[in-house]
């Protein structure tokens, strides 16, 4: 996929708020922090069309993003610990769940892990409830530039061991390196249907 166009369209909390269901979409998620903004960013070639912050909880809204006037990448509120009210905590869930529940255009979710980072519930939780909606689910462990390439091999095999996938399944990427970021393009060409080859 050669990114072409990107442009912020909207937030949302319910669907309807939602942009009209005109393309295929590919949702990102993954745990407060985990660096779901860079590496969206880093795969539009962009440095700040999604805004990122070292706080987590910073994403509070589903965020719509147009891609090559034919897709969009849709940012969802991170899970897991974060600095903000039980209140608006307990709001994300239901409003994630409704999103990939409901939204008939999701061709796929791209979950991302921290590569340093254990699975927990709430990655568990993600991946079965995906399986069980029949929703593909692509697996890339985020800050890989943090270890070595023998540690990142060590890494891939334990998360992926752990979530029930086969290492050569998961990817390992990294926005500063820019490492997995055309093989996760590539899949997610392959998720929409699109064809386009990557550059």
């Amino acid at each position: 996929m050669i990114i072409k166009q990107a442009e912020f369209v909207k937030s949302a909390t319910k669907p309807s708020q939602y942009p009209e269901p005109i393309f295929p979409e590919i949702a990102f998620a993954g745990r407060s922090n985990v660096g779901k903004s860079s590496l969206i960013n880093a795969l539009l070639n962009r440095k700040s069309l999604v805004k990122t912050s070292s706080k987590p909880g910073c994403t509070q809204l589903i965020n719509f993003f147009e891609i090559n006037q034919h897709l969009f990448f849709v940012d969802l509120p991170g899970y897991g610990y974060a600095k903000v009210s039980k209140k608006i905590r307990a709001q994300w869930g239901p409003m994630v769940k409704t999103y990939l529940g409901s939204r008939k255009t999701l061709a796929g979710v791209v979950l991302l892990i921290d590569i340093r980072r254990e699975p927990k519930k709430e990655e568990f939780d993600l991946t079965h409830w995906l399986e069980e909606k029949r929703v593909p689910c692509l697996t890339v462990l985020t800050k890989a530039d943090k270890l070595s390439k023998t540690e990142q091999g060590k890494r891939r095999k334990l998360i992926a061991s752990a979530i029930g996938r086969e290492a050569e399944d998961l990817i390992c990427f990294s926005s500063k390196s820019k490492i997995g970021r055309e093989t996760t393009l590539n899949e997610i060409d392959l998720l929409v249907g699109t064809g386009d080859q990557a550059h």
